[in-house]
């Protein structure tokens, strides 16, 4: 079972809009939420799910809104959280930004949506593209004797329109890799993984059938590839679009889908390996009692030499009562950034195999302040493109569509920064 009713309140609670799909839950029932929120929260109890008597309110936050899905049964939670998550996206896809001024301002387009993302409880057509086919915003333009079912609708392909026409055929595929690393003090590493995406735009007429390889340990394994030559990947947590034939993928591995025009993700995975520190930072703070702290940074790029990062900025914790910053620097520029107690050290481009130096120099205030003050980790950002951490490879793409045509498929790897942090002593 799923959802009886879908309410959106503001951020003291009150209904700005709702939708009953039921009937079997009193639509007064909203008004037990907010105390019952504001009560657990007092208690240090707060919960996703709450619940008054026999009714659950199943709940999100998003900037100054709730959304409440409410519940007689058992429901599915979490089909009804991925339906709210899924419903912020598609009212961002339609107003930019989801807060309490773009619903009041388009009440009619979120009562449309809200009808047709779900019915009986149950969700329905989620996806943006399609919804904009028939919900347009021009909400007050609906010509009547011309009411048609989008055939997307009810077609087993509901994520693609027929008849799409390009007069050049192209797939561009991202593969984008995250690092999240955290090292304690002495350099050992406590956290590595690499979450990565695989990111597809798609101008391709017809309805195509595509087929994405990868170097997957497994598909490897299973047609007699593996060996010292061919360098594979383990992937774990793969998580699919909805256009890709699983029954297919858990069979041979093989990722065959007919894809949404435009940009989608066609998946995500992650790999929970021993990831070497792509820019290693020492850092040495000396405190100088009643006068001054100085700060000496070294950042090291532990990637291939051929490679460089793009943007990297390292953010260095300061006490919160330093001040006249004094900086030197062997590349890049660095600017204290008061309101957030750190200096960022901006390079543009860092190559591989190179170490650059930072030196900060801050005045303290003569009075000692009595709190002892904790130390944050170190941050790191930064993006390296044609290059990918765990080695994935996409071996082939093809393309195959009744006409015939030839499409050309593009590649672009980049390795990006994702909670990448170094702890200081």
């Amino acid at each position: 079972m799923s959802a009886s009713a879908v309410f959106i309140l503001d951020v003291k609670g009150k209904p700005l809009i709702s939708r009953n799909y039921k009937g079997d839950v009193p639509m007064t029932e909203i008004d037990h939420f907010m105390p019952l929120l504001m009560q657990r929260e007092e208690e240090g109890m707060l919960a996703p799910l709450l619940s008054h008597g026999r009714v659950h309110f199943l709940w999100i936050k998003h900037s100054n809104l709730y959304l409440v899905a409410t519940t007689l049964k058992n429901a599915n939670a979490s089909l009804v959280y991925s339906f709210l998550y899924k419903t912020v996206e598609v009212f961002c896809e339609y107003f930019k930004e989801l807060e309490e001024e773009s619903i009041r301002d388009n009440f009619v387009i979120v009562y449309e949506l809200l009808d047709e993302l779900m019915d009986f409880g149950f969700p329905q057509t989620t996806d943006s593209k399609i919804l904009q086919e028939y919900i347009t915003q021009q909400g007050n333009k609906l010509e009547t004797g011309k009411s048609r079912v989008p055939p997307t609708v009810t077609n087993a392909v509901s994520w693609r329109s027929e008849g799409i026409k390009y007069k050049k055929n192209e797939v561009f595929i991202d593969v984008i890799e995250s690092v999240n690393l955290l090292v304690n003090a002495n350099g050992s590493v406590l956290l590595s993984e690499i979450v990565g995406t695989i990111k597809l735009k798609v101008f391709l007429s017809g309805m195509p059938e595509l087929r994405l390889g990868l170097n997957d340990r497994v598909l490897f394994e299973l047609t007699g590839l593996s060996g010292s030559k061919n360098k594979s990947v383990e992937l774990e947590d793969v998580k699919f679009h909805q256009c890709v034939r699983l029954s297919r993928f858990d069979n041979d591995r093989t990722i065959s889908f007919i894809p949404p025009d435009g940009d989608f993700e066609l998946m995500s995975y992650r790999l929970s390996t021993q990831v070497k520190p792509l820019i290693w930072i020492e850092s040495v703070i000396e405190k100088f009692s009643h006068s001054r702290v100085e700060i000496m940074v070294k950042a090291k790029g532990q990637f291939k030499k051929q490679s460089v990062a793009n943007g990297v900025e390292i953010s260095v914790p300061v006490p919160s009562d330093a001040d006249s910053p004094r900086f030197k620097t062997s590349v890049g520029s660095a600017k204290y950034v008061p309101e957030k107690n750190v200096v960022i050290w901006s390079i543009k481009s860092f190559p591989g195999g190179k170490e650059y130096l930072m030196r900060a120099h801050f005045g303290l205030p003569s009075v000692e302040t009595e709190e002892v003050e904790g130390r944050p980790p170190i941050g790191v950002k930064f993006e390296i493109p044609y290059f990918t951490v765990s080695g994935i490879q996409v071996r082939y793409m093809k393309i195959i569509e009744k006409s015939g045509y030839q499409a050309l498929p593009w590649v672009r790897y980049i390795t990006q920064s994702g909670d990448y942090q170094l702890r200081t002593s």
